[in-house]
């Protein structure tokens, strides 16, 4: 069993809270974790692109000159692909770039990304991340007292207004609900900030 220290906001150590190993420190599966990662960044993409083929150019239903007799090449059409202003052979159409993913597999892919995070010592607990005010200073000073750097994860079991309007400002602090959290967001954060109710319904989804 991993053993973690659980914070204050002013960053002053509370208690030691025990991690379950079978989420936080398991054989991680690179693989595996790059293929959640590549699911998570097609699903982001919208593929709406489209060229147009010959059939869907405007124009072109003469045939520009006659078959024989010219000394030029026979010609059909003046959208045919090899013409300025013609189709387009072989372009791009609308798709969909999702592919599938078993169960077990997003499960041992998150349970990577939450290992990393405790191997490279990038795991912070935190007994409460209630804010009273919505201010950015407010979150500001927190990333302070805990001397953090870099881009900041915090995730929260209750949903917590004041921490989302608090980071949405900041272009390196982010705020999630536990059921929300997703490899593509631990891998790209510096840092991950839980509250110790989070850390707990983690462990209970997981196990």
């Amino acid at each position: 069993m991993a053993k973690i220290k659980v914070l204050n906001i002013k960053g002053e150590e509370l208690k030691d809270l025990t991690l379950n190993k079978d989420i936080w420190n398991i054989e991680v599966n690179d693989v595996v974790l790059k293929k959640a990662i590549d699911l998570q960044m097609a699903a982001a993409r919208q593929g709406t692109h489209k060229t147009k083929t010959r059939a869907e150019v405007s124009g072109g239903g003469k045939k520009p000159w006659k078959q024989k007799g010219t000394g030029r090449a026979r010609q059909g059409s003046t959208r045919a692909t090899q013409w300025r202003g013609g189709g387009i052979a072989l372009g791009v159409t609308p798709r969909d770039y999702t592919f599938k993913m078993n169960k077990k597999e997003r499960v041992l892919a998150l349970k990577s990304a939450l290992t990393y995070k405790v191997n490279d010592k990038e795991l912070v607990v935190i007994d409460n991340l209630s804010l009273n005010t919505l201010k950015t200073k407010d979150i500001k000073g927190i990333i302070e007292n805990l001397k953090l750097a870099g881009k900041v994860l915090f995730v929260t079991k209750e949903d917590n207004e004041n921490l989302y309007m608090a980071t949405r400002n900041l272009g390196y602090a982010y705020a999630i609900l536990a059921d929300e959290i997703n490899v593509y967001d631990i891998v790209n954060a510096d840092y991950l900030v839980c509250d110790e109710a989070a850390v707990n319904q983690i462990e209970e989804v997981l196990k």
